[in-house]
């Protein structure tokens, strides 16, 4: 997986690893081993940061360098 990615978005956004780590409601300790790869992040964590950067998962996971998501199925809350 492309572990880079997830620390480039945060910090083009000018964002702490604390601030993603809530949004993933995991601790920031285990949010900075998901940017440098020591933990593999989990499906539901790629889902919440796909969407909260408006990429596609293929992107977060390296599979294309092209970040615009595809069109989304409608998601019931």
């Amino acid at each position: 997986m492309k572990y880079e990615r997830i620390r480039d978005m945060r910090v083009d956004r000018g964002l702490t690893q604390r601030q993603i780590a809530e949004l993933l409601n995991v601790s920031q300790n285990t949010y900075s081993q998901y940017e440098i790869g020591v933990t593999r992040y989990p499906l539901d964590a790629v889902i919440k940061l796909a969407e909260y950067y408006n990429v596609s998962i293929d992107y977060l996971v390296g599979l294309t360098d092209e970040p615009a998501p595809y069109p989304r199925k409608w998601r019931q809350p």
